[in-house]
């Protein structure tokens, strides 16, 4: 249940991606009156179809794409049948390059844009909750095999980011900052300062384990209710004790707790405290039944907004999810980053969908992956917007058209990269998956 549950919410994402990116072409084709075919999402077998005036309109049953045919253009088509006579008024290629390049960036334009009025939309309704750093500071961090090979230990806590203060703990995990150069965080330890740096591909290590998490706040076992009567109220325990051992073995945070308790089902045994400030001790039995304790949360702070205060912080939020993403796809092109390591097809992308559906979370996956998908676009290799845009640009610069029989030949080799690319990255999916499990 839960796979289908991710694999609807990753359809319904994707839907909803492609069939923006393609209406963004469609429109601006018609605005400057070329005829537009056919506009499809996802790819034949063709699960239904209608007309509507000159365009076909149709869904298709391979949910991996789309297309918009626009007359006159060399497109994934590769239909040829248009160069055998001059150019119709109504075709792509008469139509002056501004308006041209315009609708070959209309696709990146409308998924920029919807990622932004989703950020803004998912900022007004939900405001920002958060966890502040002094609040994780009372008790410090705790860091996984990733975090202890950066540096972190057990309590330490975190002061300045890059040597600036900082209040949302999220921070320490912002992909801008770990994809930047020379950057680090400044912690406290044991009465010192210290500087631990980001290691330069921290980034690849986490995707390997599936986390964007290297360290994680401590949670001790406080307690916040006793109920009445169950064992912990019958042993004296109160609210606001704090529990750091239970049968001799120490209790570090509440991730101890379940494995601790199991140990001891069905026995009495001691159980250490402090209560203000004070260790203290007493005798608890434990079985099967809770024993009645509610443990504290952390204070999380909730901020909300007007609607036009979401409009600039959800911008804010787009735009570094731009920056986040333009450095990335520049590392991967230059070497900085593995490939191999980086790189995710459709069930990597999928994975990130949750095994619930939570309107808030499937929302953020929308604007990241449309975002993403428009940045994907603008890259310059035949096949995507952006060769298509290049091609234009030289047209205009130069004051030379390119061939159609040219643009044919560089729209094959580049659909052949980047069917070759998605199966390098689909291998990457597989492989990840059976080093997982």
């Amino acid at each position: 249940m839960a796979f289908l549950i991710k694999t609807i919410q990753f359809l319904g994402g994707l839907f909803i991606m492609v069939g923006i990116h393609e209406l963004g072409h469609l429109l601006f084709a018609k605005l400057f009156n070329m005829r537009v075919n056919s506009y499809m999402i996802g790819f034949p077998p063709k699960l239904l179809k209608f007309k509507w005036g000159e365009t076909e309109y149709s869904l298709g049953s391979i949910p991996l794409g789309g297309a918009v045919q626009i007359a006159g253009m060399v497109d994934e088509s590769l239909d040829n049948h248009h160069l055998n006579h001059n150019p119709e008024p109504w075709e792509f290629r008469s139509k002056p390059a501004w308006q041209r390049l315009i609708t070959i960036l209309g696709g990146i334009i409308f998924n920029l844009i919807s990622g932004m009025l989703i950020w803004i939309g998912l900022t007004y309704v939900m405001g920002h909750t958060y966890l502040p750093k002094d609040e994780v500071n009372k008790y410090g961090i705790v860091p996984n095999a990733i975090g202890s090979a950066m540096g972190f230990k057990t309590g330490d806590k975190i002061i300045k980011i890059n040597g600036a203060d900082f209040e949302d703990f999220n921070n320490i995990f912002a992909p801008n900052l770990l994809l930047s150069s020379n950057s680090y965080y400044t912690i406290h330890r044991e009465g010192k300062l210290l500087t631990l740096p980001i290691p330069e591909k921290i980034i690849e290590d986490l995707s390997n384990i599936k986390t964007s998490f290297f360290i994680r706040p401590i949670f001790p076992c406080l307690i916040q209710e006793v109920s009445s009567n169950g064992n912990a109220a019958r042993a004296g325990l109160r609210a606001k004790d704090e529990i750091i051992e239970l049968n001799h073995q120490p209790i570090f945070d509440r991730i101890d707790w379940p494995t601790t308790v199991k140990t001891c089902l069905g026995k009495i045994v001691e159980v250490v405290y402090l209560r203000n400030g004070t260790k203290m001790s007493t005798c608890i039995e434990v079985t099967e039944e809770a024993l009645g304790i509610k443990w504290a949360e952390p204070l999380y702070r909730q901020l909300n907004y007007s609607f036009i205060e979401s409009i600039p912080i959800g911008l804010g939020k787009a735009w570094a999810f731009i920056q986040t993403q333009s450095l990335a796809i520049w590392k991967l092109i230059t070497g900085k980053m593995s490939i191999k390591k980086s790189l995710s097809g459709p069930i990597g992308i999928a994975q990130n969908f949750g095994d619930q559906f939570i309107g808030y979370k499937f929302w953020t996956m929308v604007a990241y992956l449309s975002i993403g998908i428009a940045l994907v676009n603008l890259l310059p290799i035949p096949a995507l917007d952006g060769g298509h845009a290049l091609c234009i640009l030289y047209e205009a610069l130069s004051g030379r058209k390119l061939s159609d029989r040219f643009l044919q030949r560089i729209q094959k080799l580049g659909m052949i990269f980047i069917l070759l690319l998605t199966l390098y990255a689909l291998g990457n999916d597989i492989r990840k998956l059976i080093l997982s499990s």
